[in-house]
C-alpha cells in the first residue's frame, strides 16, 4: 500500500510526517501549539495572569473578536480549497483514487424524486442503538437496545441485558480460594490502572455490541431497499475485537455481509470533526453538493497493521481489510449554506446514490444537515431503552435487595 497522504498538500503545506524526528510520535511541536494557541504554553499555564472569575464572564469582547476572525480565515481558507484542493480530488496524476472521485452537484428535482420514490415510500430504514451501564462491586448490569424505523413507522425495536460478576460461587468448588482471587484481581485492576474484565464489559457493551447491534439489525431485520447507519459501517470496536477474540470473528463475519452483499447502505460519521481534511473540503462545497473523496481502505488499513492484533486474529481482520474494506468510499456533502458539511462512508459500486439518499433526507432539517431518520431512530430508541428507566430499574433492585444505599454513587463523568 501507498504511504502517501490522500490528497496532496496545499503548495507551502509540510506533508504529514515531516516534522516526525521533531515531535515524535504523536507528539505536537512547541512552535505549532504556540501558534494554535497565540500564545506561549507557559503564558497560557501562568495562573497569575489568569483573569478572576467575573471578569472571565464579562470579558465577551475578545470571545466574538477571536470567532469573527477565525470566520474572516476560514473564508480565506475555503476560497483556497474550492479553488485548489477540489479540483485535486479527481486529479488524473492523484494515485489510489477512488471509483467515482470528484465533485458533483444535484438538483432540488434529484432529492424530490428520492424522497417521494424512496424516503417516503418506506424503501429507507434507519438504526440507531443505545447502551447504559452501571458499575458496582457486587455486579456489573449493561443494557443495549436498537431501533428500526422508517417514514412508515417503526420496523421494531430490541434490547438486552448483560451481567458481570466478579464472584459466582459454584457447588463444589472453593468460595475461600475464589474470593481471595477475585480480590487480587480487584486490586491489580486498581494499582495498574489497567481496563479489568468488568471494565472491558462496560465498554464491550457501551461502543462495540451497541454498534456490532446496529449493523446487525440494518443486515437482518430490514427488508428495506437501502439503509442508513451512524458512524462508520465498520468500527474501530468491531474490527478490533474490543478485547474479544470472538467477538472479532463473529463482527467480521457480519460486516463482510453487510458490505459485499447488502451494498445498499450509507453511513453518516458520528464525529466528523475529527477529519479536518475531509470536513475542510465539505467546507468548500457549495450547497447540494457532494464528494467522492477516498477509498477507505487507505484510512482503515493503519488500524489494522499498527493494532494490538496477532497471529491469526490479526490475519483474518487484514483479509476484511482486502476483501471488504476496500469496497468501501468516503465523501462529504453539504446540504445548506448555514449548515455544516457531512461525512459519509458507502459501497463504490452505489456512492453516488448513498449521496443522493443522505441528502434527501437531510434537506428535511436544513439547519442540521443530518440524516432526519437517525435523528427519529434515536429518539424512539432512548424514549425505550434510555439511561434514566434503565438506572431507575437497577436502583429499585438494589432497593427490593435491601441495599438501596449501600452501593450508590455519582458515577457522572466530569
Amino acid at each position: 500500500m501507498s504511504s502517501h497522504s490522500p490528497i496532496e498538500p496545499l503548495a507551502g503545506e509540510s506533508p504529514p510526517g515531516a516534522h516526525d524526528d521533531a515531535a515524535g510520535d504523536g507528539l505536537v511541536r512547541d512552535d505549532q501549539l504556540q501558534a494554535g494557541l497565540g500564545e506561549p504554553l507557559s503564558q497560557a499555564l501562568d495562573i497569575g495572569r489568569w483573569h478572576d472569575g467575573t471578569a472571565l464572564a464579562a470579558d465577551v469582547q475578545r470571545v466574538e473578536q477571536e470567532v469573527a476572525d477565525a470566520l474572516k480565515q476560514q473564508d480565506r481558507v475555503r476560497q483556497e480549497a474550492r479553488a485548489k484542493l477540489l479540483g485535486e480530488i479527481d486529479s488524473p496524476d492523484r494515485r489510489d483514487k477512488p471509483k467515482g472521485a470528484g465533485v458533483v452537484r444535484v438538483t432540488r428535482q434529484q432529492l424530490e424524486r428520492v424522497q417521494n420514490g424512496l424516503l417516503f415510500a418506506g424503501a429507507v430504514d434507519a438504526c440507531v442503538g443505545t447502551a447504559a451501564a452501571h458499575d458496582t462491586l457486587p455486579v456489573t448490569v449493561a443494557q443495549v437496545g436498537v431501533c428500526l424505523v422508517s417514514y412508515l413507522g417503526s420496523r421494531g425495536a430490541w434490547g438486552h441485558r448483560l451481567f458481570y460478576r466478579d464472584l459466582r460461587l459454584s457447588g463444589g468448588g472453593d468460595p475461600v480460594g475464589e474470593m481471595l482471587e477475585v480480590l487480587h484481581r480487584r486490586s491489580q485492576r486498581t494499582t495498574n490502572r489497567r481496563p479489568g474484565q468488568r471494565d472491558q464489559l462496560s465498554e464491550l457493551a457501551r461502543r462495540g455490541i451497541r454498534s456490532y447491534a446496529e449493523r446487525a439489525v440494518l443486515l437482518e431485520r430490514s427488508d428495506a431497499r437501502w439503509v442508513i447507519g451512524r458512524g462508520h459501517p465498520a468500527p474501530y470496536e468491531l474490527i478490533t475485537g474490543s478485547g474479544s477474540m470472538e467477538f472479532l470473528r463473529i463482527s467480521l463475519d457480519m460486516l463482510r455481509r453487510l458490505i459485499l452483499d447488502r451494498r445498499r447502505f450509507v453511513f453518516i460519521a458520528s464525529r466528523p470533526q475529527e477529519d479536518r481534511l475531509l470536513m475542510s473540503i465539505g467546507d468548500a462545497l457549495i450547497p447540494l453538493e457532494f464528494a467522492i473523496v477516498d477509498r477507505d481502505e487507505l484510512r482503515t488499513r493503519p488500524i489494522v497493521e499498527e493494532g494490538n492484533l496477532r497471529g491469526e486474529h490479526r490475519d483474518r481482520a487484514l483479509d476484511f481489510v482486502n476483501e471488504a474494506i476496500d469496497q468501501l468510499v468516503v465523501g462529504v456533502y453539504r446540504t445548506g449554506l448555514h449548515s455544516p458539511p457531512q461525512i459519509f462512508y458507502a459501497h463504490q459500486d452505489y456512492a453516488e446514490q448513498a449521496a443522493l439518499v443522505a441528502m434527501a433526507d437531510s434537506t428535511l432539517q436544513p439547519f442540521r444537515s443530518s440524516p432526519t431518520l437517525l435523528d427519529l431512530s434515536g429518539a424512539v430508541v432512548d424514549s425505550l431503552f434510555g439511561p434514566e428507566a434503565f438506572e431507575a430499574t437497577v436502583q429499585n433492585a438494589y432497593a427490593r435487595g435491601g441495599q438501596a444505599l449501600r452501593f450508590a454513587f455519582d458515577g457522572t463523568a466530569k
